[in-house]
């Protein structure tokens, strides 16, 4: 009697054990770029992954350098953010595992729709220029998002040291893309932003897109799983799944028909 009762309280143990592994393989988490959240992609991707896989995802939302920092604690199974120079880093560190690209928009210049430094146009480095020369009203994310990256860069190769000349124009909120744009708005001020978080933004004011389709405002995003060899917890089945779905032909196209207004936010260019 003592034997089968035995043998069935190890058997339930097992099921219970077996059901808790299978709950916490039931759910991923995910660092990512607050432009994929606040541009809602998001909000129409996953549910369409997890209908498929029965997975959800769980998303952190930080600037890109914020991301990959929580990445490298093991506080996150995957990371999907747009700083190729970062996410090589992180690779080279040992703490990814292939990245692969997903996806890519653009970055544009917001500002104000009267234009006082008149920076209007495609050319982004010129309109840097006469922003730093006019010592117009500008806003920076300030975050070590990817977006910052970007905005740092093209300071950079515009021939402009942004750390030297910046003074009370130049606003460092060190904030994401949402806020950066509210603030932006308050301002009346120029700001570079991701085309996505744009196009979803409502708090508009007098702030309209100046400059866009210069080739230096390419925006690439990448996936990658975070290395189980240095964090026991991720869970790399499923995380896997996710990274696999994303550049499927299934997630590629899902990707590829988010619009706003009729207007496409992002586009699919994995690698087949």
């Amino acid at each position: 009697m003592m034997k089968h009762l035995r043998t069935a309280l190890l058997a339930s143990f097992s099921l219970i054990l077996f059901g808790a592994a299978q709950a916490a393989e039931s759910f991923i988490t995910v660092a990512s770029t607050t432009s994929t959240e606040q541009s809602g992609l998001f909000g129409y991707l996953l549910p369409a992954f997890e209908k498929q896989s029965g997975i959800a995802v769980r998303v952190v939302a930080l600037g890109t350098g914020q991301a990959l920092d929580v990445a490298r604690r093991g506080d996150a199974d995957v990371v999907f953010v747009h700083d190729p120079v970062a996410e090589q880093k992180f690779l080279d560190e040992g703490h990814g595992v292939e990245r692969q690209e997903v996806m890519y928009n653009d970055f544009v210049l917001i500002g104000p729709l009267d234009d006082p430094a008149h920076v209007g146009g495609k050319d982004i480095l010129l309109a840097l220029r006469k922003i730093a020369a006019d010592k117009a009203a500008f806003v920076s994310r300030g975050d070590r998002s990817g977006t910052h990256a970007a905005e740092l860069r093209l300071w950079t190769v515009a021939g402009i040291d942004i750390e030297r000349v910046k003074g009370s124009w130049y606003r460092d909120t060190g904030s994401g893309m949402g806020p950066a744009l509210n603030t932006a708005a308050a301002m009346n001020a120029y700001l570079i932003s991701d085309r996505g978080t744009w196009l979803n933004f409502k708090n508009r004011q007098n702030l309209g897109l100046l400059v866009a389709g210069d080739s230096q405002l390419f925006n690439q995003y990448g996936v990658m799983l975070v290395n189980p060899a240095r964090h026991a917890s991720v869970k790399r089945e499923a995380g896997q799944k996710f990274i696999a779905w994303l550049v499927s032909r299934a997630g590629q196209n899902v990707i590829a028909e988010y619009k706003i207004g009729g207007e496409q936010l992002f586009f699919p260019n994995a690698k087949k």
